[in-house]
């Protein structure tokens, strides 16, 4: 938890409280339905919270936007995120099912409102679209903005600064993976966000309509 007071100081009482809890809550749930290696478990704040933050330090989501987490897993980056922008609007996606069981077992315990989850896959969402898609590891940069691309809001003549886009967390060397998506991602080192020695040789990645 120090962690994350280190890189941000601006957290309400409630915002703190929904940050210390993810230990107690995950650590419970992971024994019962196991979304995070037992490994990771140690380092719960570094290696998934802390990192799914990253993104908050890049993007400013405005409040009643809307965001999509493509293949989220046991809720990251969703889950820090919504913490960290109670205004915005987050929807959970994953195609396994007790995954999202933790996911909305976290949620309810942080009562956190502005969490919804759906068990199905990124491409058979028709039926909304979003301001941001945002991911962590999930699949190649080039599936992951074929499947982002339909779910995108059309960009606003304002939106110079943030035009709707996919966000996504990735790790090692991505330059055939970047060559083979057709993309032109911004790139952003995590560790030059965080000093943490694990950041190291981890990216995020801004593709835009």
């Amino acid at each position: 938890m120090e962690l994350i007071t280190k890189y941000f100081g601006d957290f309400t009482p409630v915002q703190l409280q929904q940050f210390a809890a993810l230990d107690e809550l995950y650590n419970d749930w992971n024994s019962k339905i196991n979304v995070i290696s037992r490994k990771d478990m140690e380092s719960l704040y570094e290696k998934h919270v802390l990192h799914s933050l990253a993104i908050a330090t890049a993007f400013e989501f405005k409040p009643g936007s809307t965001i999509v987490d493509l293949g989220t897993g046991g809720g990251f980056p969703g889950i820090p995120l919504a913490i960290f922008f109670p205004e915005v609007k987050f929807l959970l996606v994953d195609s396994i099912g007790k995954k999202l069981k933790v996911v909305d077992a976290v949620a309810a315990a942080l009562e956190l409102k502005n969490v919804t989850t759906r068990h199905t896959r990124v491409e058979e969402i028709k039926d909304r679209k979003f301001d941001f898609v945002v991911s962590r590891a999930v699949a190649p940069l080039k599936d992951l903005w074929q499947w982002s691309k339909p779910l995108l809001k059309k960009p606003s003549p304002n939106s110079e600064n943030q035009k709707p886009g996919l966000i996504c967390l990735k790790g090692g060397d991505l330059a055939q993976e970047i060559s083979e998506s057709g993309c032109r991602p911004r790139l952003m080192e995590v560790h030059e966000i965080f000093g943490e020695e694990y950041f190291k040789e981890k990216y995020m990645l801004y593709v835009s309509l």
